[in-house]
């Protein structure tokens, strides 16, 4: 078992529960419903590379490839970027913020970190003779 990808899982997955209930009971009522989906999107994709995470963090046991755990990573780095700028996005436009200004582009950055991340897994676990 690759130990920091299944705790990094299972902090995120306790991390996108407590931030959904927090989307769907506090922000409800603040948030415009363009900006609560923004916030659930973070939360949907948060759960979908916690998942991701445990499951390589398991995998790794069966094939310790530098693949598998690299694409854990990639899934961290995805989850920190995609999520965390949906995140920020939807609570700065609470505020009255226009945005993330530049700062936007981390959003599709980090759906690329996810892309990779299952690119590099699948590479792995086709390396396994």
């Amino acid at each position: 078992m690759y130990k920091q990808a299944v705790l990094a899982g299972t902090f995120f997955a306790a991390l996108a529960v407590i931030l959904g209930a927090f989307g769907a009971h506090a922000l409800k009522q603040v948030l415009t419903p363009d900006l609560l989906q923004t916030f659930e999107t973070g939360v949907k994709y948060q759960f979908y590379h916690s998942f991701a995470l445990l499951a390589t963090g398991i995998i790794y046991s069966f094939i310790p490839v530098k693949q598998i755990r690299l694409a854990s990573a990639f899934f961290i780095i995805g989850i920190c970027l995609f999520s965390g700028s949906l995140y920020a996005l939807a609570l700065l436009k609470m505020n009255g913020m226009v945005g993330l200004g530049g700062l936007g582009i981390l959003t599709p950055i980090g759906g690329v970190f996810f892309i990779l991340g299952w690119v590099v897994l699948m590479m792995g676990l086709i390396s396994k003779k």
